[in-house]
């Protein structure tokens, strides 16, 4: 299968992207090699292989949750552009009608 400008102008569309000039060229070049590699991906014999779900035996490979105390309070809000004694201070962005 040959990708043509046309089949770029599909493929832009539905993506909602725009390509023109050089950009379009570009494209079209990167999809005819995709879609050269499938192929040759086509000409592997997998007889026997069995499908691979995993990538690793391993599973759930979870560590232990510590709390810990990395920045202090003050140190948090050291750098803030408005705060009170305790918190941050933010505009207000919902207003209440009535």
């Amino acid at each position: 299968m040959k990708i043509t400008n046309q089949k770029v102008d599909e493929l832009a569309q539905l993506a909602r992207l725009s390509f023109d000039g050089e950009a379009k060229e570009a494209i079209r070049e990167d999809l005819d090699k995709i879609l050269a590699m499938c192929e040759k991906l086509n000409e592997v014999n997998t007889d026997g292989v069995e499908p691979l779900i995993y990538m690793t035996d391993n599973t759930n490979v979870l560590r232990n949750d510590e709390v810990q105390q990395v920045i202090t309070h003050e140190e948090a809000l050291k750098n803030a552009p408005k705060k009170d004694s305790d918190f941050f201070r933010v505009p207000k962005v919902i207003e209440q009608n009535g």
